[in-house]
C-alpha cells in the first residue's frame, strides 16, 4: 500500500472508526476482511514488505545465527499508564530477541478480535504497534487476522513473532552463569505489575506508578559493545526476578546470592507490595533485564547501563555462587539469610 495511506481499489467503503466495532464479516475472507487489513493494520505498518500482501514475508537476512522468538499477549486492561496491549505485544518480542545479544530485524503480529470491540479501540492499539515499531527500527512485515464470535475471547489478544540474527563472537545464554559472576539488573524492579494491579483495583499513590515496558535493543547493544563477556541475558517478565534467577541457577547448575540492600525498588512500588501482600521480586517487568557477567567486567558493564536511559537505575544486586542444589538465597537487610524460592501460584493474572 503507497505511504499517502489512499485506500486500494476495491475498498472505497471506509470503516467507521468513531462508532463502528469489529463484525464476524472482518473475519470471513471477503471484502469487510481485506477492507480492515487495508485501511487498519496495513495503513498503520506500511512498508515494502507487508504491501505486497502475501501470506508471507520474504526478506534479506545477514552474517551470524538467526533467532526466533513468539509470545501471546493477554494483558488486563488492555489500556494502562505507561502503555497498552499494542506497544507491549512489540517490546515483549523485541526483547525476548535480544536477550540473546541479537539485533531484532523483522515482526509478525496476529490478531484475535472479538465480535463488537469498538473500532476505535482496535485503531489506538494499533496506532501505539506501528509507533513502537517505528521508534525500534523494526517493522512488523506479515501478520494475519481472525475474528471469534461475542464473549468467546477478552477483546483482542495478540500475538507476535520476532527475527533477529546475533553477530558472531556472541554467545550468550541462560546455562552460561558461573561462579563468581555478577548479577546485574537494568533498573528498578515491580513497576509493570504494580502499574497493572493498580489500575485494576482503582487503587491510588502519592506518585503514579507507571509500567515500563520498552524495547532494550538499544541498551543491549550498549551492554555488548562495551564488553563481549557478557554470560546471561533474561528479561524478568512473568514471575520476575525471583523465578528468572530460579530459571538460570538450574539451567547453570549454579546458586545464586542476592542482597536485600542492592535491589531497586521504588517506594510506591514498596509500599504497593506491602499493601497488597506481595513480594516485589515476583512482580513482572516489561523493560528491564537480568545480566549476568564475569566479576571483572561487572563495573564496566554497570557504568554503560547507567549510561543509558533505559539502565540509570542499573544496580548490581548479587553473585553466583557454587550450590549443588541450585538454590537463590538472599541475605536481608538484618543480616539473615531466606531462600528465593519459585514462584508458587498465580499473583498476578493477565498482566502480557
Amino acid at each position: 500500500m503507497p505511504n499517502n495511506g489512499k485506500v486500494k481499489p476495491g475498498y472505497k467503503r471506509t470503516l467507521d472508526l468513531k462508532h463502528g466495532c469489529v463484525e464476524m464479516v472482518h473475519g470471513n475472507g471477503g471484502r469487510s476482511m481485506a477492507q480492515l487489513i487495508q485501511q487498519m493494520f496495513v495503513a498503520a505498518f506500511d512498508n515494502e514488505f507487508l504491501r505486497l500482501m502475501n501470506d508471507q514475508a520474504c526478506f534479506p537476512v545477514f552474517g551470524g545465527r538467526m533467532v526466533m522468538s513468539t509470545d501471546s499477549h493477554v494483558v488486563t486492561p488492555l489500556f494502562f499508564p505507561g502503555g497498552d496491549i499494542g506497544s507491549l505485544s512489540i517490546h515483549g518480542t523485541i526483547n525476548d530477541i535480544v536477550m540473546s545479544g541479537a539485533k531484532p530485524c523483522y515482526l509478525a503480529a496476529s490478531f484475535i478480535l472479538e465480535e463488537g470491540f469498538p473500532l476505535a479501540d482496535l485503531k489506538r492499539i494499533v496506532d501505539s504497534m506501528a509507533q513502537a515499531t517505528k521508534a525500534a527500527r523494526v517493522p512488523i512485515v506479515t501478520g494475519d487476522t481472525k475474528v471469534v464470535e461475542k464473549n468467546s475471547g477478552d477483546g483482542v489478544f495478540i500475538t507476535t513473532t520476532g527475527i533477529g540474527m546475533v553477530p558472531e563472537g556472541i554467545y550468550i545464554s541462560c546455562e552460561n552463569a558461573r561462579p563468581g559472576d555478577k548479577i546485574l539488573v537494568s533498573g528498578t524492579l515491580g513497576d509493570h505489575g504494580i502499574a497493572i494491579m493498580a489500575w485494576r483495583e482503582n487503587l491510588s499513590f502519592q506518585t503514579n506508578i507507571e509500567s515500563d515496558t520498552a524495547p532494550l535493543h538499544d541498551l543491549v547493544a550498549k551492554m555488548i559493545s562495551t564488553t563481549s563477556n557478557i554470560h546471561v541475558l533474561r528479561d524478568p517478565t512473568r514471575g520476575g526476578v525471583a523465578s528468572a534467577l530460579n530459571e538460570i541457577a538450574q539451567q547453570s547448575s549454579v546458586g545464586m546470592m542476592l542482597y536485600e540492600n542492592k535491589l531497586p525498588i521504588l517506594e510506591q512500588v514498596q509500599a504497593a507490595c506491602e499493601f497488597l501482600g506481595f513480594d516485589p521480586l515476583y512482580i513482572a517487568n516489561e523493560g528491564k533485564l537480568i545480566a549476568i557477567c564475569a566479576a571483572e567486567d561487572a563495573e564496566n558493564l554497570l557504568n554503560a547501563m547507567q549510561a543509558h536511559p533505559l539502565g540509570n537505575n542499573a544496580a548490581i544486586i548479587g553473585e553466583v555462587i557454587e550450590d549443588t542444589h541450585c538454590f537463590v538465597q538472599m541475605q536481608t537487610r538484618f543480616g539473615g539469610k531466606r531462600v528465593v524460592d519459585w514462584l508458587n501460584g498465580e499473583q498476578l493474572p493477565r498482566i502480557c
